[in-house]
């Protein structure tokens, strides 16, 4: 029977962070599963989800924590391997606009106000095209319950972003069809 865990890890940025994680995971007869990892002001930065056989877990969480040594701190989350199902349709938002305080506060609360739910989120600053002014840009991946009608929600973020004075814009991903279950 195999454990699931759910990882963060955080560090100085160096070569071989990476390698050090996975040589200890596969060390243990883990998998890695799936991660997010990124450079950001110098620190390394990710998440990921890994699978272990269960007289494996303890002997892991060990030599996990002793990673710190080598200056990368890394929380442990034990995790079922399951989610309940649920009906949900998979969008990504894509929003760019003159940077300002709390953009990211009040699309997430119109979002949470319909049940939509944030897995991926990613923020950059770039130049205007003819400006070069900075622009605060963010894209996520967003999944919304069936239940939710999709005018109610889009017709509560436009007013958002007229308010916001920045662009969003909604696509279906390309992960398939716009209709899943998980």
């Amino acid at each position: 029977m195999a454990a699931y865990l759910v990882l963060t890890v955080l560090g100085e940025d160096r070569p071989g962070l990476v390698e050090s994680v996975s040589q200890v995971i596969a060390a243990h007869g883990g998998n890695w599963l799936e991660s997010r990892m990124s450079r950001l002001a110098g620190k390394f930065a990710g998440i990921l989800r890994a699978s272990v056989p269960e007289m494996q877990t303890e002997a892991l969480a060990a030599a996990l924590r002793n990673l710190e040594a080598q200056g990368l701190r890394v929380l442990i989350e034990w995790s079922d391997s399951d989610e309940p199902a649920q009906a949900y349709q998979l969008y990504k938002l894509n929003l760019i606009g003159t940077d300002r305080v709390g953009i990211i506060r009040d699309i997430s609360q119109a979002l949470a106000a319909y049940g939509v739910n944030i897995d991926e989120l990613n923020t950059d600053y770039v130049s205007a095209p003819m400006s070069g002014e900075l622009l605060f840009k963010a894209s996520a991946l967003i999944r919304v319950p069936h239940d939710i009608a999709f005018a109610d929600w889009q017709a509560n973020l436009d007013d958002l972003a007229h308010e916001l004075m920045v662009d969003i814009d909604l696509e279906g991903t390309s992960r398939g069809p716009e209709s899943f279950i998980v």
